[in-house]
């Protein structure tokens, strides 16, 4: 299938956290996309001309909207988009937000899960074509049902009702989900550049390891993120 060329809605929740790959992939496949500041108080505009809705992450929590009010006008753009049977993508905070928006609860997990970790794909994450892309090496050609992703969460959610879980890791057994065959979650940072890694982690403990790790691994991850948007955006 060809990939749509209406514009692609990025809705950031913190400067900080921007499309990394996912802009690389647009521009590549020249996809319109307008990024929205909702974390720096940008208003979001109308979901008229857009064909996709995607919500990148931040360090605030789904239970802090009183705290952060961008959240509430987050929510209300989450729960449109989805009413208008558009492909909606939510990473870290956004598959937060997404769970949120379909009636699942979140709060804080057990512990902080950060750095390069492996998720596995459940019975119905084997199943499903995005998934396989991701879990395909990009060079290689082998499927994995288990492969490492990037983490740096501590929240978790309850798998919304009517939603498919995807993947797990041994921490956190909600780790990707989908909602009908256009609504995606997921935990972990798909859309992560070199770049990100490196201003991310720069004042953490682990940052030499995870800096190594990045040099080992990036090539292949980011391939398989790539297989991953090609799929998801011909949807």
């Amino acid at each position: 299938m060809q990939q749509s060329t209406m514009p692609v809605l990025i809705v950031k929740n913190i400067a900080s956290e921007g499309p990394g790959t996912l802009a690389a992939f647009f521009k590549q496949k020249k996809i319109p996309f307008t990024l929205v500041e909702l974390g720096s108080g940008e208003t979001p505009p109308s979901l008229d001309k857009y064909s996709a809705l995607i919500i990148l992450g931040g360090p605030m929590g789904v239970y802090e909207m009183e705290q952060y009010p961008h959240l509430v006008s987050c929510s209300r753009l989450i729960r449109e988009a989805i009413n208008r049977n558009m492909k909606v993508l939510g990473i870290c905070l956004g598959s937060q937000m997404i769970a949120y928006c379909l009636g699942a609860e979140v709060y804080p997990g057990p512990g902080k899960e950060i750095g390069w970790l492996p998720v596995e794909l459940t019975g119905e994450g084997l199943k499903d074509q995005c998934m396989r892309k991701l879990a395909m090496h990009p060079r290689v050609g082998d499927f994995w049902r288990k492969f490492k992703v990037l983490h740096w969460h501590g929240d978790t959610f309850d798998l919304p009702p009517g939603a498919v879980l995807l993947a797990s890791s041994p921490m956190y057994r909600h780790q990707a989900f989908r909602y009908g065959d256009k609504v995606y979650g997921f935990q972990f940072h798909i859309e992560v550049s070199k770049k990100m890694i490196t201003e991310w982690f720069s004042d953490i403990p682990e940052f030499d390891r995870i800096t190594r790790e990045t040099e080992s691994i990036f090539d292949e991850y980011q391939g398989r993120a790539m297989n991953f948007y090609k799929d998801f955006f011909s949807k």
